[in-house]
Parts: structure tokens; C-alpha cells; sequence
């Protein structure tokens, strides 16, 4: 890889009580990139996306060895802030989450926390946010309804829009588009492709295709094993391991 890590992963090991959750993973993340994490279901994906903004601190019983490193500094270690760490990088779920409030305010409350009060500064950085992630065109009429009103595709665009509010550097996504349908999923994907001019994206997902088509790097997991990693071409043109291969082509999983 010749392009700038921004996250490496080093030795890590999860477990959750006596459930060994990650086996030794190693993997570089690059900056302004798209790398997706695929793998049948409990193959360990979504453990590890959780890893990089220390989600799993919030699961009873985890612990982990091994080191995270974001621009070289250990997220792990007993310097770091995990309220920062979340700020920068951010993460949209599965399930389109928007808060029970207008459009406006959903976007409006990350800077708010973060010390934002301005009504011209708040009121940028919503339509910002809003053309980054292709909704400001559907909404910019009805900014004050409830975000609620929304579709699904379009809560989900919404919910990337709040987490680029508060200027992240990376986009965690966990699923995004598996709730949605295919016209959503491709604005989605598109949106993608336009997100990593500016952050580095990761994307966990079930869809071998959407893999394909969205991502720069791929690392094929398997029961907590980093079983490959490497440029999306050659894992699914030409993937070295024959457990990656059989994955692919659907012969399992």
C-alpha cells in the first residue's frame, strides 16, 4: 500500500468473557479510501469495526490485547480520550437511527455538544452536511419536519450527514444499506464513492457485490480470522487464499 494509514491494526485480539472474538488481526487502513470488511455472519466484522471508536467499551466483559493505531497513537492507550476518538471517527448502523427530532436539529445537535451555538455557523454546517450526503435537494424545504417523515434511505442519508457535522476524518458503516431497497442502496453506494474524496470509509457488509463495486481495499473474514487482505481487484479476480476464493464464489457462507 503506498497511501497514507491512517488506522493500523496490530496483534489485536478480542474476547468477550471467555469468547476469543478476534484472532490476532492485523490490518492497514488507508486515508480517503473505501476498504470493506466481508465474511459470513459472526466471522467477527462488526467486532472489529467497533474496535476503531472503542465501541465494544461499552460490552460487559471485553477486553483486548493488541494495539489500534490512529495517526500512530494507540486509541487503546491510557492517554486516550473516547469521546474524541468518536468525534473523529464516526459510524452509521445497520438500522437508519435518526433522533425523534426535525432534520434540522438532528444535524444541528453534534456541533451544539461540541460548543457550536451560532445560528448562521449551525445553519452551514446543516446544509453542508446535508449536500455532502445528496440530501439538501429532497429536504431544504421542510428542514424543520420531523426527521421521522423520512424514508429509510433517506434517515440513513440523514444519519451520515449528522455524523459528518461534527468533522470527522473516518466513516465507520455497519450494514448501511441492508434495511434498504435497491434504488436507496445505489444513492448510497454513490454517496460513498463521493465521501472518500474527503474521509476514509469502512464498510462492513454481506453483499459481495456492493463490495465490489464500492471499495478500493477488501479483507475477507472468517470465524475471527483476518483470512485476506488487499486491493478489492485481486481478492475477487484473483484471491490467494482458496478459503477467500470458496467465500466468493459461494460456496459457503
Amino acid at each position: 500500500m503506498n497511501e497514507e494509514i491512517i488506522i493500523d491494526v496490530q496483534g489485536l485480539n478480542l474476547w468477550y468473557g471467555e469468547n476469543h472474538a478476534l484472532h490476532n488481526v492485523t490490518l492497514p487502513v488507508a486515508n480517503r479510501k473505501v476498504t470493506a470488511l466481508i465474511g459470513p455472519s459472526g466471522c467477527g466484522k462488526s467486532t472489529l469495526i467497533r474496535c476503531f471508536n472503542r465501541m465494544n467499551d461499552l460490552v460487559l466483559g471485553c477486553r483486548v490485547t493488541g494495539d489500534i493505531l490512529y495517526h500512530g497513537q494507540n486509541i487503546n492507550g491510557p492517554d486516550a480520550d473516547p469521546v474524541e476518538l468518536r468525534r473523529k471517527i464516526g459510524m452509521v448502523f445497520q438500522k437508519p437511527n435518526p433522533f425523534p427530532k426535525s432534520i434540522y436539529e438532528n444535524i444541528a445537535y453534534g456541533p451544539r455538544v461540541h460548543g457550536i451555538k451560532n445560528k448562521r455557523d449551525l445553519d452551514e454546517i446543516v446544509e453542508s452536511c446535508l449536500h455532502k450526503a445528496a440530501l439538501w435537494e429532497e429536504v431544504k424545504d421542510r428542514l424543520h419536519d420531523s426527521a421521522m417523515s423520512l424514508s429509510g434511505g433517506q434517515q440513513q442519508r440523514l444519519c451520515i450527514a449528522r455524523t459528518l457535522a461534527v468533522n470527522p476524518e473516518i466513516i465507520l458503516m455497519d450494514e448501511p444499506c441492508s434495511a434498504l431497497d435497491p434504488i436507496a442502496t445505489s444513492k448510497i453506494e454513490d454517496l460513498i464513492e463521493e465521501l472518500k474524496k474527503e474521509y476514509c470509509v469502512i464498510i462492513v457488509t454481506h453483499s459481495m457485490s456492493q463490495a465490489s463495486r464500492v471499495s478500493d481495499y477488501t479483507a475477507f473474514m472468517y470465524l475471527g480470522d483476518l483470512i485476506e487482505f488487499g486491493e478489492t481487484r485481486q481478492i475477487f479476480e484473483n484471491p490467494h487464499k482458496e478459503l477467500t476464493e470458496n467465500y466468493i464464489t459461494g460456496r459457503f457462507g
